[in-house]
């Protein structure tokens, strides 16, 4: 972050200095972690489900950190200086929309159910080409994340390119109260969270919030092959991009070729192509396009963006391991992802075996077993070769493969990770392709990583305990 003094923080959150030789102090980086100060820093202590930052306040101290904003007030007189608020989230999220302020960068939000991760990275690798920028962090997306992404924009940056999560309705509302997002993008929307959201219609009320907070000089890209997101377009005071491969898109992808981490596309006269693998992408690579001509790149320079991309860990990166082949989507799952993932690995093309090896979808609430139900009758359709489950919700996924015609022996229910790499033990051949998928609590990674040492030949925690682990083949 770009220089800010203390008196501009203490101004901002409305908090309350408490220093014993008040001074100048300037601020270059704003920590939640403890662990983490550096000398300078300021610590910002917020309170958790499991710890209160306000009790390493003086630990903070000790490692250097000039100041601390607490929620409550101390007991002891710690090192440094303090600045007391009445809530320090919700003062991290008025110090944020404070420093957005202060930037002239054009803010973009992304937003979605699906793709939102990779349409941001797109999108900064597309306009890098031509202006500096910055991107949230990692995944920080939440009323935690995006005050720490929006507190890494500098002053010579043009763009900020800022995920938006939501679990439930009014989320994205808040989220862009801090951001003043002047620009909108919504790949796609599906069936993710209806835990928090109720239903499907909650979904779409949610990532509409969005296109509310915009002001009129903006606009929005939206995936307009999805016609409840065309419904959505009249909640926008400013323009509306549609993207996709409909005809009446304003950005149309037409000659759509998929390969092995390649993905080609023409819109009007022009082709791109991306380094990713799955036509599941070409939303988010629309949407990048889109954007990138509305504020004035050519297409030569798009092209370069997207030829430049690298695909986000764990959202169908392609690997070759021993003599497999692996889609690693292990990032997170949803009933729309895995559909899509479905589809990638029913079209993948070669003599070996399609196996399907995924996790619990979670946050889906009440109708949970129904989605998971579902995904079996998909998978069936999409003719594996095998289907390999995990979870509390399993047994769903085996029923409905059953019930969409799936021959018994080509699934397989397993209780827990050692047994699922007992049956891949026992069925992987050379040629074969895996794709890998599940929520990210079901940390389905553990998969890929038993397969790198299977193909080294070294033996796995998962081989040692699977003569006492219960295997069930549907």
């Amino acid at each position: 972050m770009d220089v800010v003094r203390l008196a501009e923080l203490v101004a901002a959150t409305g908090g309350r200095l408490v220093a014993e030789e008040p001074r100048e102090i300037v601020i270059r980086r704003v920590v939640i972690d403890s662990r983490d100060v550096q000398p300078g820093d300021v610590f910002w202590a917020l309170r958790g489900e499991r710890c209160d930052g306000n009790d390493f306040v003086e630990e903070a101290a000790r490692r250097g950190a000039a100041i601390s904003v607490v929620q409550r007030r101390l007991e002891n007189r710690q090192p440094g200086a303090v600045v007391e608020v009445a809530d320090t989230l919700v003062a991290l999220g008025d110090f944020a929309r404070w420093y957005r302020q202060q930037h002239e960068a054009l803010v973009i939000g992304v937003t979605g159910s699906v793709g939102k991760t990779t349409t941001r990275e797109m999108l900064h690798a597309v306009l890098s080409v031509t202006h500096a920028g910055s991107r949230s962090l990692k995944n920080f997306n939440n009323h935690i994340g995006l005050p720490l992404s929006l507190l890494q924009i500098q002053n010579d940056d043009e763009f900020a390119v800022l995920e938006l999560g939501a679990s439930h309705v009014g989320e994205i509302r808040d989220l862009c109260r801090l951001a003043l997002p002047e620009v909108g993008v919504i790949p796609k929307v599906g069936l993710a969270h209806i835990e928090g959201f109720g239903n499907p219609n909650g979904v779409y009320e949610a990532k509409g919030e969005l296109l509310e907070a915009l002001p009129a000089h903006g606009f929005a890209v939206l995936g307009g092959d999805d016609d409840r997101m065309r419904l959505m377009a009249h909640r926008a005071a400013c323009p509306v991009i549609f993207v996709g491969e409909r005809e009446d898109c304003s950005v149309r992808g037409t000659e759509i070729e998929v390969g092995e981490n390649r993905l080609s596309f023409r819109v009007g006269s022009d082709r791109f192509t991306v380094p990713v693998t799955g036509r599941h992408y070409l939303t988010s690579a629309l949407c990048a396009v889109a954007v990138a001509r509305e504020i004035g790149l050519n297409a030569t320079q798009i092209a370069a963006g997207l030829r430049g991309f690298t695909p986000v860990a764990g959202r169908c990166v392609v690997q070759h391991i021993g003599d497999w082949t692996i889609i690693d989507d292990t990032y997170n799952a949803n009933p729309t992802s895995m559909q899509a993932a479905c589809r990638l690995l029913a079209e993948w093309p070669g003599g070996g075996k399609r196996i399907l090896v995924i996790g619990d979808m979670l946050e889906l609430g009440d109708q949970a077993a129904d989605y998971h139900t579902q995904l079996g009758r998909f998978a069936a359709e999409a003719e594996l070769d095998l289907i390999v489950v995990i979870g509390e919700q399993a047994g769903h996924v085996i029923r409905g493969a059953l019930a969409a015609g799936f021959k018994r022996h080509q699934l397989a229910e397993c209780s827990d990770m050692a047994a699922l790499t007992t049956v891949l033990d026992c069925s992987l051949d050379p040629g074969d392709v895996l794709l890998v998928k599940g929520s990210r609590g079901m940390r389905m990674e553990r998969v890929i990583e038993w397969l790198r040492q299977r193909a080294a030949g070294t033996p796995t925690e998962a081989n040692r305990q699977s003569t006492s682990t219960r295997l069930k083949v549907a």
